[in-house]
């Protein structure tokens, strides 16, 4: 006889390669729509408004689709296994692992302390609604501060610190603009959660006589699972999100936003390159939301309507 729950598991797993052809699918969908544009598209682009006569003039809708502005898909994949700069260099992809653990790395940190950041806000706002109140609309009001404007004040008071006396290294700042965008997804998600249960629940745990740290260790955290998990593996990829647009923003060597720049300069003549760190920056993002996978392992008892949440 099957076990109990072996029809349940191989619906899972069935489901999970669905998801999976579902994913390679849409990334084959942009690589045909991407080389059927090139291959139809104008080579000065789509643009709308143009005066004639007048250079420059008119908003451009579509890009250009020659050589130097829009490669081929198989001269991306080319380029990742020539030299990095020429000569003896390592090949693209080499340097673009390394620059992309560096950078892998520093997320981290910054995932880390906006978890935490992000858990003591939900935490607070959902114990005292009048803090809700307070804190909530400014938790969202930061979000709308762009990144690449608050990079440089955190790198200055970075570099205060350490003139100071202290120790403030610049990948320090980095991790801080990076888990700057990683609390608010995972604040939003503990404040939803812990308030999830059902208030039937909620009367079953005072009739205990359970006070308000019981209640939340016993049923309102394995209550805020299906809520908190895709708020943390939206903070992962925000967290590597933030720490690219940091190191291009303050110039920090050694990651792969700083290597995408360098790249960037030198595609008027090498117009292949820059999509090597590109294609790094979109596989750490996948990495790190992946990784948080690990973490949902040990709590599949408490991921019931997950996928709705």
């Amino acid at each position: 006889m099957r076990p109990i729950g072996w029809s349940a598991r191989r619906q899972g797993e069935l489901r999970g390669w669905i998801v999976a052809a579902w994913g390679a699918l849409g990334v084959l969908a942009v690589l045909v729509l991407w080389e059927l544009y090139k291959f139809l598209g104008p080579s000065e682009g789509v643009v709308v408004g143009a005066i004639e006569g007048e250079a420059g003039s008119g908003v451009m809708i579509l890009p250009r689709t020659h050589d130097r502005a829009m490669p081929h898909v198989w001269d991306m994949v080319a380029r990742l296994f020539a030299p990095t700069s020429g000569g003896d260099t390592p090949p693209l992809w080499v340097s673009v692992a390394g620059a992309a653990l560096v950078t892998l790395g520093i997320a981290a940190v910054g995932w880390i302390i906006g978890v935490a950041v992000g858990a003591v806000l939900g935490l607070v706002m959902q114990r005292w609604r009048l803090l809700e109140w307070g804190l909530l609309p400014w938790i969202v009001v930061s979000q709308i501060v762009p990144l690449i404007a608050f990079a440089p004040v955190v790198n200055a008071i970075g570099n205060q610190i350490d003139r100071g006396g202290g120790t403030w290294p610049q990948w320090l700042s980095v991790a801080v603009i990076a888990s700057y965008l990683a609390f608010f997804p995972v604040a939003v998600g503990v404040l939803r959660g812990l308030g999830s249960p059902d208030r039937i629940h909620l009367d079953l745990m005072h009739s205990y006589a359970a006070g308000y740290w019981p209640t939340l260790l016993r049923l309102r955290l394995p209550a805020a699972v299906p809520h908190l998990l895709p708020a943390l593996r939206l903070a992962a990829a925000n967290a590597v999100l933030g720490a690219v647009v940091a190191e291009v923003s303050i110039g920090m060597r050694g990651g792969i936003g700083r290597m995408l720049i360098q790249l960037a300069g030198q595609a008027s003549s090498d117009p292949a390159a820059p999509w090597g760190p590109t294609f790094g920056s979109i596989a750490l993002g996948l990495i790190a939301a992946g990784s948080v996978a690990l973490i949902g392992l040990g709590l599949a008892n408490y991921r019931r309507g997950e996928a709705s949440a």
